[in-house]
C-alpha cells in the first residue's frame, strides 16, 4: 500500500539536487579513509562535554575512565553531579569539572528527572561519540542496552543544544514506540516531542504525542499558563485583563515582573555592597513574589543565609520567566485559525525531537521538503534491518542551504548479525545484494564502531547461546548477583532444553501450501508445555511462543485457542509469532517450535538463530527434530551447548512456581517426557488433580465460612430492625428461657449489628432491678405476615404501628394509646376480606368497642401493673374481643364456627405459638 510512494519518493530524489554532508560524501560511496567521519578526525570535534546526568556519582564516573589521567580542581565534597568533561588531545587525560544546576523553582515537579542507568564503559564511548558531530557507529549484541545509549544521546543532545532539531528513525513502530516511552521519563519538555505515523497509537501512556495530540496540548497548557499568568497578576495588585493572550501576558511580564524583579536587585545591591553585608532575611524581605508563591511548600526562604536565600527567589523568578517562554513559543499558535497550520508549525518550528519509522520517511519526504522542514542530528536504530534506500531517504528529508547540507550528526545503532532486511524477490536479495543494509556495508568497509560488550538480559548459561557470536560479550553485574537469575526454573530441571520430537502418526512436517510449514506434533507438545507451566504457576505474561515458519504460526495459534482460549486457567501466552517478528523483543520464558523434519531451512541463516536464541531472559525450551538440526554446520555452536542437556524434556511437578531452588541444582526426583502424548496425557491426568484438589479446598473453605457465619450471626442485629422494649425476668433461667425461645422464632432474622450482643452477655444482667427495660431489636423475617401477632414476652402488652420503613412492634406505653389494625396485603387476607361487604360493618363496630375499653384503662404512667395482672387484663379483653365478634357475626349472616374448626385453629395456634389464629383476626 505504500510501494507506489517510495518509488515516487525515489523519482523526486533522482531529479533533484541531493546533497549528502561533505564529512560523509566518500564513505557513503565506499572509497577514502573510513574513519574520516569519526568524531576524532573531525575539525568542529567538541572539546569539552556536559554530561549532565549520565554518571550516577563521581564514583561511577571513575570505573569508566579506567587506566586515564583524571583531574579534578573542585574540593571532594563538591565532586558531585551532573559532570562536564574536558578531553585532552588524543585521549591522554581528562579533566572532570563539576557543577550546580540553577536552582529551577520551588516547587516539587521543578526538578528535573534524572538517569537510573549505570552505564559501562563502552556505552559511555558510544553516548561520547553520539554527542559530538560526525558518523557514529554503535553495535549492539542481544540485551547491551542498544535503546538506553540512543535515548542517552539523544537527551545530552537537548541539554547541550537546545536549538538543534533531532530526527529519530526506526525500522518498526513497536521499536519506535519503545525508545519513545523510555525518552518520555527523561528530562525532556513534553511539548518538545513529536511522534509521526500511524504507530502512535501503540505507545503506553495516556497522552497524544501524534501532531494534532500535541497541538491541543500546547492549547490547553496556554490556558494553564494563562491562568498561572492571572494569578501572578492577583497577587501583585495589577488591574486589567492581561491574560486575555499570549501577548497581553508580555507586555505585562515586560512592565510588571521584571521591572520588579530589578527593583529588588537593586534594593539588595544598595542594603550591602557585597553579599557579606547583607542579612539572610534581607530576601525575604525585599522579594516581590512572596503572595504568589504562598502555594509552595513553606516557608519560602529558610533564613540560614544569604546566598542560599538569595538561590531561592532566583529560582523562583526562573519558574515565572519560564512562563513567559513558554506563552511567548505559544504565541504563534494564536494567530493561525487552522488546526493544519498549527500542525505544520509544530512539526517545522516548535519540536525538537520528532519520531518516525523509516517507510512514514519514505512516504511523506515530498511534504516535509515542501513544508521547509529541518533538523540537525539523525539518529538511526535498529538500522542493520533497514534497506540502504529506506537509510539513504531519511538523510534527505531537507533541502540543502546554499549547496550544503546541515546535517552535524549521523548516528546508527544496530547489529549486522542479526536478522537483515527482508529481501521476497531472490534475484535482488542475492544477485543484487538488496539485503545488505547501509550499517552492515560500513562495517564492512571498516568504519570505526563502537561495540557494546555486556548484557543484562539472559542467564549466564542462556548467553553461552549466542555470545560466540561476539568477539567480546560478557554479563553486566546484576546477571550474576539479581534473585531471579540465582533461582531455577519451577518445574525444570534445567534451565534451556533441546526437546527432541518425533512424527505423530507418521506426520512430521507438513506443507498444505507452498511454503507454509507446520508440524502438528510441536505445536501440541509446545501447547502441552504451555498449560505445564500456567498449572504450575507461571504467569501467562512471562512465557512467549516463538517458531520460524508463519504456517506453524497459525497452527500453534490454533491449538491454543482450542486447548485453552475457554479455560481461564490456561489463558494465552503473551505472543505467538515467528522469530523474524519478535527481534527487538524478550520474555522471560521462550518455548520455541522449529517446525522442520526433513531439511534445515531457512534457520540455517545464522543471523535468524542467533535472535532465536538471544530472546529468553530465564528459560529456554527449543522443540525441534534434533538430528536434523544437530548436523547443520552453521549452527553447531549452538547446538553444541543445547546438546549437553537430554533431549527428553525433564519435569518435576511436584514443584510450585515460584522456588526456593537455586540454579544448577537438579530435582530430586524429575519426570521424564519421552514424546508429545506422553507429556499431553500427563499434562490432561495433572490439570484434573489440581482442579479437584482446588474443589475439595473450595467446599472446605465455604462449609468454614458457613460456620463461622452461622455461629456469628446466631445473637447479631439486623441493620434496620424493629425495637422491643420489655422488662427482663429477674430470674436468670427464667429470662434465658424467654430470651432462647424468642431467638428461636422462625421469623426472625439477624445480621451484624454493631450493638448485637450474645445470651451470655444479656444474662450477666441479673441484678438489674425489675422495673429496668432493656431493648431488644428485632426484625421479622418474610415469612412473617404483619398482621400476626407479636408477643414474645406473654405477660406484655404490645402493639403494632405502620411506618414508611415498616411496621413497627412494640410495648403498649400507655393504656389510652389506638389500636389500629395495619393494612393487609397478603394473599390470605384477601379471601376474607372480599368473602362479604358486611364484613367491614362488624370490623367497624369491633374497633369501637376496642376504643371503649382502651378509653377505660388507666394510664401506665400513673398505676404500675404487674405481670399477673397485664396477663389477666389481656385475656379478658381477648374474650370480650372474641364474644363480641361472634355476636357481630350472627347479626350480620355470618356462620358460628363449628367446634371442630375451632379445635383445629386452637391446634395449629398451638403449633406456631403465634397467638391467636390469622383467619380469627380476619374476622
Amino acid at each position: 500500500n505504500n510501494f507506489k510512494a517510495v518509488l515516487e519518493t525515489i523519482r523526486d530524489m533522482m531529479n533533484t539536487e541531493c546533497v549528502v554532508p561533505a564529512w560523509l560524501h566518500d564513505i557513503f560511496l565506499g572509497y577514502g579513509d573510513p574513519g574520516e567521519a569519526h568524531y576524532s578526525k573531525m575539525p568542529d570535534s567538541i572539546e569539552t562535554i556536559d554530561f549532565n546526568d549520565t554518571f550516577l556519582d563521581a564514583e561511577h564516573l571513575l570505573e569508566n575512565f579506567l587506566g586515564m589521567e583524571i583531574k579534578c580542581n573542585a574540593p571532594q565534597e563538591k565532586q558531585v553531579k551532573p559532570f562536564k568533561i574536558k578531553f585532552a588531545d588524543k585521549g591522554a587525560g581528562l579533566e572532570v569539572i563539576p557543577y550546580t544546576l540553577p536552582n529551577p523553582g520551588p516547587y516539587p515537579y521543578n526538578k528535573p528527572k534524572e538517569n537510573t542507568v549505570k552505564f559501562t564503559p563502552t556505552q559511555i564511548e558510544a553516548i561520547k561519540a553520539g554527542c559530538n558531530p560526525g558518523l557514529t557507529m554503535v553495535v549492539g549484541p542481544p540485551g547491551t542496552g542498544k535503546t538506553d545509549v540512543a535515548v542517552q544521546i539523544i537527551n545530552n543532545i537537548y541539554h547541550n543544544f537546545p536549538s538543534q532539531r533531532t530526527l529519530i528513525v526506526t525500522h518498526s513502530n513497536q521499536a519506535l514506540n519503545q525508545l519513545f516511552q523510555k525518552i518520555i521519563h527523561l528530562d525532556i519538555d513534553e511539548r518538545h516531542l513529536l511522534r509521526l505515523g500511524h504507530g502512535e497509537e501503540g505507545l503506553g501512556t495516556d497522552k497524544d504525542f501524534s501532531k494534532y495530540g500535541r497541538v491541543n496540548y500546547i492549547l490547553a497548557h496556554r490556558l494553564e499558563l494563562l491562568a498561572e499568568v492571572g494569578r501572578l497578576q492577583k497577587s501583585l495588585g495589577v488591574h486589567g485583563d492581561v491574560t486575555y493572550t499570549c501577548e497581553t501576558a508580555g507586555y505585562f511580564n515586560l512592565y510588571q515582573v521584571k521591572s520588579r524583579w530589578e527593583d529588588f536587585q537593586s534594593r539588595l545591591q544598595k542594603k550591602g555592597a557585597s553579599v557579606v553585608g547583607n542579612a539572610a532575611s534581607d530576601v525575604a524581605d525585599f522579594f516581590p513574589f512572596n503572595v504568589y508563591f504562598s502555594n509552595a511548600p513553606q516557608p519560602l526562604f529558610k533564613g540560614d543565609s544569604y546566598p542560599e536565600d538569595l538561590d531561592i527567589a532566583e529560582g523562583c523568578y526562573r519558574h515565572i520567566q519560564k512562563i513567559f517562554d513558554q506563552l511567548e513559543e505559544f504565541r504563534a499558535f494564536e494567530l493561525m485559525r487552522s488546526g493544519l497550520d498549527r500542525a505544520n508549525y509544530l512539526l517545522v518550528k516548535e519540536a525538537k525531537i520528532i519520531a518516525m519509522t523509516c517507510t512514514h520517511a519514505a512516504l511523506t519526504r515530498r511534504n516535509l521538503v515542501k513544508l521547509g522542514f529541518r533538523y540537525d542530528n539523525i539518529l538511526m536504530e535498529e538500522s542493520a534491518q533497514i534497506l540502504e534506500i529506506e537509510t539513504f531517504i531519511p538523510l534527505l528529508l531537507q533541502e540543502p542551504e546554499d549547496g550544503y547540507n546541515r546535517l552535524k550528526r549521523v548516528i546508527l545503532i544496530g547489529d549486522h548479525h542479526q536478522l537483515p532486511p527482508v529481501i521476497k524477490n531472490m534475484a535482488f536479495q542475492k544477485y543484487s545484494n538488496m539485503e545488505q543494509s547501509l550499517f552492515t556495508r560500513f562495517i564492512r568497509l571498516g568504519v570505526p564502531a563502537v561495540e557494546l560488550d555486556k548484557q543484562g538480559r539472559s542467564r549466564d548459561s542462556l548467553a553461552n547461546l549466542y555470545n560466540w557470536r561476539y568477539k567480546k560479550l560478557g554479563n553486566l553485574p546484576h546477571v550474576q548477583k539479581s534473585p531471579e537469575y540465582l533461582t531455577a526454573n519451577a518445574g525444570f530441571s534445567f534451565d534451556f532444553q533441546l526437546v527432541n520430537v518425533e512424527d505423530f502418526n507418521g506426520v512430521g512436517e507438513s506443507e498444505p501450501n507452498p511454503y507454509f510449514y507446520q508440524n502438528l506434533a510441536e505445536a501440541e507438545y509446545v501447547v502441552a508445555t504451555f498449560m505445564y507451566m500456567r498449572l504450575l504457576g507461571y504467569q501467562a505474561e512471562e512465557i512467549s511462543i516463538l517458531t520460524t515458519y508463519n504456517g506453524q504460526k497459525h497452527l500453534i495459534r490454533d491449538v491454543v485457542k482450542q486447548r485453552c482460549g475457554d479455560n481461564p486457567v490456561f489463558g494465552f501466552p503473551k505472543t505467538i509469532t515467528t522469530v523474524d517478528r519478535y527481534q527487538g523483543s524478550q520474555n522471560n520464558y521462550i518455548l520455541l517450535s522449529l517446525v522442520r523434519t526433513k531439511t534445515v531451512g531457512h534457520l540455517r541463516d545464522v543471523r535468524r538463530l542467533i535472535v532465536a536464541m538471544s530472546r529468553a531472559r530465564l528459560g529456554l525450551y527449543v522443540f525441534a527434530r534434533v538430528s536434523i538440526f544437530a548436523n547443520c554446520y552453521e549452527l553447531t555452536p549452538a547446538f553444541k551447548q543445547l546438546l549437553k542437556n537430554p533431549t527428553d524434556l525433564h519435569i518435576y511437578p511436584d514443584e510450585r512456581y515460584p522456588t526456593n531452588r537455586k540454579t544448577g541444582e537438579l530435582p530430586p526426583a524429575a519426570k521424564v517426557m519421552k514424546d508429545m502424548p506422553e507429556m499431553s496425557k500427563f499434562v490432561y491426568d495433572f490439570y484434573y488433580q489440581i482442579i479437584e484438589k482446588l474443589m475439595k479446598e473450595r467446599e472446605e473453605d465455604e462449609k468454614s465460612q458457613i460456620a463461622a457465619v452461622a455461629a456469628s450471626d446466631r445473637f447479631q442485629t439486623p441493620k434496620e430492625a424493629v425495637t422491643i422494649e420489655a422488662p427482663i425476668e429477674e430470674d436468670p433461667e427464667v429470662r434465658k428461657k424467654n430470651l432462647e425461645e424468642t431467638l428461636a422464632k422462625p421469623f426472625l432474622e439477624f445480621s451484624s449489628a454493631a450493638d448485637a450482643g450474645t445470651a451470655d452477655d444479656r444474662e450477666d444482667d441479673s441484678s438489674d432491678d425489675e422495673d429496668t427495660v432493656h431493648p431488644i431489636r428485632i426484625i421479622p423475617s418474610q415469612k412473617l405476615d404483619i398482621a400476626e401477632e407479636f408477643q414474645p414476652f406473654p405477660h406484655v402488652k404490645y402493639e403494632t404501628e405502620e411506618t414508611e420503613e415498616g411496621v413497627e412492634i412494640g410495648p403498649a406505653t400507655r393504656p389510652d394509646v389506638e389500636m389500629e389494625q395495619p393494612e393487609q396485603d397478603s394473599n390470605r387476607l384477601e379471601d376474607a376480606e372480599e368473602s362479604t361487604d358486611k364484613n367491614e360493618e362488624s370490623t367497624d363496630n369491633n374497633k369501637e368497642s376496642l376504643d371503649k375499653n382502651e378509653e377505660s384503662s388507666k394510664s401506665l404512667d400513673e398505676v404500675e401493673i404487674s405481670n399477673e395482672t397485664v396477663g389477666e387484663e389481656k385475656d379478658r379483653e381477648e374474650e370480650k374481643t372474641s364474644e363480641h365478634v361472634e355476636e357481630t357475626n350472627e347479626g350480620a349472616g355470618i356462620p358460628k364456627m363449628s367446634e371442630d374448626v375451632e379445635m383445629e385453629e386452637k391446634d395449629a395456634s398451638d403449633e406456631d405459638d403465634f397467638g391467636p389464629s390469622i383467619e380469627m383476626m380476619k374476622s
